[in-house]
This record gives C-alpha cells, structure tokens and sequence, in this order.
C-alpha cells in the first residue's frame, strides 16, 4: 500500500480532472465540498486505504488542478466526469461519497448512471426546500469576491469562513479551504451556484441504490440530513457528534469508519 496518494489526471467531457487515490481495496470515489478540493480528503485517505478501500479523491473541474469547464458548470456538468474518471481506472462500479456539493453530484449519478454506483454515501446533503434554494440562489448570483488593491478581499474571504464555520477548532483546515477558494479564483462560486440551481429534492426521491445519509450535529447542514432521512427512512444513517462541515479534517477516523462499515457491507441490496 502507498504511504502518499498516488497523483494523476484523467481526460473527462470539462478537460483534464486531477486526482488523488490511495489503497487497493473497494474502489470510493470521494466527491469534495465547495469551494474546495481532493485536499479535503487528505487526513481520511490513509485511514480509509487501511480500512481496506480504494479511495479515489478527486478535484471538482474548476477547483484544485482541474480544469475550468469551458461554460459555467451544472451538477449534470459535474456528474459527467465520473464515468470517465471510473473508466480511467477500469472500474464497471464504484462505491460513491458526495460531501455537500459534491452530494448532489453524486447523488445525480446515481439517478442518471445507476449501473455505476455500487453504493452512495450523501455526506450532508444540501437537500433544500424550494423557497430555500432560492433564497440561496439570489445570494449565489452575487459572485465572488471582488479583487482589491488594498488586499482587503484576502480578509473577507478569511471571515467569510469564519462566519460560516461556527464552533471550529481546526486552524489548518480553516487555512487550507480559504486558500483553494482563493485558488479556484472568479469562478469559486461555481460550485454553489450550482448546488442552489440543482432541484435536488426529485432526485433524492428517485434514487434506488443503497444509500447511506451521513452527518454531524454540528454540520451547518445537519438539519438538511435530518430531512434526508425522514423522507427516506430505508436508507442507512449515522451521525457523528459535534464537528462542523470540516467534519473529515476534525473527526477522520470516526468519519472513515463510518464510511467504510457501509461501503464494505455486503448484502443482497449491496
């Protein structure tokens, strides 16, 4: 087994996807928050490789070291890429985790590509009522950031996350999300422009792949999960306690195990 995540690229419909993947067990797409990249991952990747997967990072096109889509991006948009990201490991299925964004990324896939999602994993889903995606929608379509002479906009993005992250404890995470931000530069907002034009909710209801909803109670999604469940009572749930949506950084073994008990069940189901 690796010690380092083995780093590479495949050719994907938006251009060049970037990954990370370490261990040679059952094959996990891991799907990252927004903004953000496979480096959210980073300290449950050896953790999961010990659990006995394959675990396959990658950066979302237009953050981390995957090109920018060539038009503003869709979930649709990012959920293409998957099968050829699977295919560039010669894998017919796949076990898939979605965090956040990348939920409702991998939730689509599984609606629209069954046949290739072993299992799913909806790590705090953002599943929105449409009032509330609207709500979000008419924020998201503010942009990002504008630049500044003075470098003011550097400090904005820093408190930006503060005030989103209420109860952190993890500076190194704090630091490493605010700068892939900064990295995936004007187009950073994609991610969540497309998350609130994403109608999520039909899809969710349409899914029959075995599915497990995972969250934390602090997660500032945790509510959304909590619907998740209620509306879809046969799938598999667990929450982890306290944490906030940096649960990866701050809790990786508990959150890896929780991962790797549903993806390496084996049922009829499965």
């Amino acid at each position: 087994m690796q010690v380092k995540p083995y780093k590479g690229y495949v050719a994907a419909p938006t251009g060049q996807v970037h990954f990370r993947m370490l261990g040679d067990g059952e094959p996990l797409l891991l799907l990252h928050q927004s903004p953000s990249s496979s480096l959210m991952f980073s300290r449950a990747l050896p953790i999961l490789a010990e659990l006995g997967l394959q675990a396959i990072a990658i950066d979302t096109p237009g953050y981390g070291n995957s090109d920018v889509p060539a038009e503003r991006p869709s979930i649709a948009t990012y959920a293409s890429v998957v099968p050829a990201v699977l295919a560039a490991f010669g894998l017919k299925q796949a076990a898939i985790l979605g965090h956040h964004t990348g939920a409702a990324i991998a939730c689509e896939v599984a609606v629209s590509r069954p046949e290739l999602v072993r299992r799913l994993v909806l790590n705090g889903p953002p599943l929105y009522t449409e009032e509330e995606r609207q709500a979000r929608l008419a924020r998201a379509r503010r942009g990002p950031i504008p630049l500044r002479p003075d470098g003011s906009h550097l400090l904005e993005r820093w408190q930006q996350r503060l005030a989103a992250t209420p109860g952190w404890t993890d500076l190194a995470a704090m630091h490493r999300n605010v700068v892939q931000g900064l990295l995936a530069g004007e187009y950073d907002w994609y991610g969540h422009l497309a998350v609130f034009e994403y109608e999520m909710l039909p899809r969710f209801l349409a899914l029959r792949v075995p599915t497990l909803i995972l969250t934390n109670t602090g997660d500032d999604l945790y509510r959304f999960a909590q619907r998740a469940h209620a509306l879809r009572p046969d799938f598999a749930y667990v929450e982890l306690p306290g944490g906030t949506h940096d649960i990866v950084d701050e809790q990786p073994r508990a959150w890896a195990e929780a991962v790797a008990r549903f993806v390496l069940e084996r049922s009829d189901a499965g």
